[in-house]
């Protein structure tokens, strides 16, 4: 198969060209979890979801929610996202989100993802809190986005994971993909996009560790999947993994804390931070009372993990 996406869902479906085009554009279809263009060509063996909601339907309403503005000019507005916050509104999803505060505090958004995604230039999951930039014109929504797909945009994020890694740093690589047995969940998968997390440990707990990641790819729910791959996934992340949660927070323990941008006007670098939340902050101050905390001079032995051909982890130190 080497159909365009456009080609392929207007004979699959039934409908025409023209409205494959506009749902690809409002960001209702996806490829293996990820949004590309109309052009892009098919090589079989793809997930491609469909969303297609009747936007009359759906509310696109401004709403005065609390909305914890980092930075704002005529061109882009970054904000530090509460965890619990839907990024943009959905058929299950209609009010409460992002977008609908965006929408009350801004007179423009980029247009380019339609009306079900106006200026959303990169999402974060609805339970992972921090910074996020959003375009306020077509202009800035290409520069960014072209960025962040090109790697001058660069993203660090915070999580707490389950039990101690044994290695100071590391770069963990694996194809990411649907999950072969549950659709709704993404893993490392043999004909997965490629996919590149570097994480570095912050601090080691007896049964917990606190880490830095820093993302070389953007792939659907990429950290959670990752550190899961390794054996050691995100607290509090019921998605993927069972493992108990003894701590007082909705979701799982992800934090985007800083985010590095080209100005899409002014050229200037730019570097904004969202402090660490609350509900993560509680976690590590509990960890840092509890005994048999460690240091990171002294991580525990532990042999390094590597798993299948389709990807592996490779450390720093």
């Amino acid at each position: 198969m080497t159909d365009r996406l456009d080609v392929y869902l207007s004979k699959k479906l039934s409908m025409t060209r023209s409205h494959a085009q506009k749902l690809i554009a409002e960001g209702l279809i996806t490829v293996d979890g990820e949004h590309v263009k109309a052009s892009y060509k098919l090589t079989g063996g793809e997930v491609i979801d469909v969303e297609e909601v009747d936007s009359a339907e759906v509310e696109y309403l401004p709403e005065d929610l609390p909305l914890d503005t980092l930075y704002e000019d005529a061109n882009i507005i970054v904000v530090n996202k509460a965890r619990g916050m839907t990024v943009h509104p959905a058929e299950t999803v209609k009010h409460g989100t992002l977008v609908n505060a965006l929408l009350y505090h801004c007179k423009d958004l980029s247009g380019i993802n339609g009306i079900k995604r106006p200026g959303i230039v990169h999402r974060l999951d609805k339970d992972t809190s921090g910074v996020m930039v959003v375009a306020k014109t077509d202009k800035a929504h290409i520069s960014l986005a072209a960025q962040i797909k090109d790697k001058v945009a660069t993203r660090t994020y915070l999580a707490i994971v389950h039990g101690v890694l044994a290695d100071n740093a590391g770069i963990i690589t694996g194809a990411i993909g649907r999950d072969k047995v549950d659709r709704k969940k993404m893993a490392v998968v043999p004909n997965g996009k490629p996919a590149v997390t570097e994480f570095k440990v912050l601090e080691r707990f007896k049964d917990f560790t606190y880490v830095e990641c820093k993302l070389q790819t953007g792939r659907t729910h990429q950290i959670r999947v990752h550190m899961t791959a390794i054996g050691h996934p995100l607290l509090g992340d019921t998605k993927y993994t069972a493992r108990k949660n003894p701590f007082d927070i909705r979701g799982q323990a992800l934090h985007s804390h800083t985010l590095s941008l080209i100005h899409p006007t002014t050229g200037k670098l730019m570097k904004f931070t969202a402090p660490l939340p609350d509900d993560m902050k509680n976690i590590l101050d509990q960890l840092k009372a509890c005994k048999g905390m460690f240091t990171n001079n002294t991580p525990p032995e532990a042999p390094s993990f590597s798993y299948g051909e389709e990807g592996g982890a490779h450390f720093l130190s």
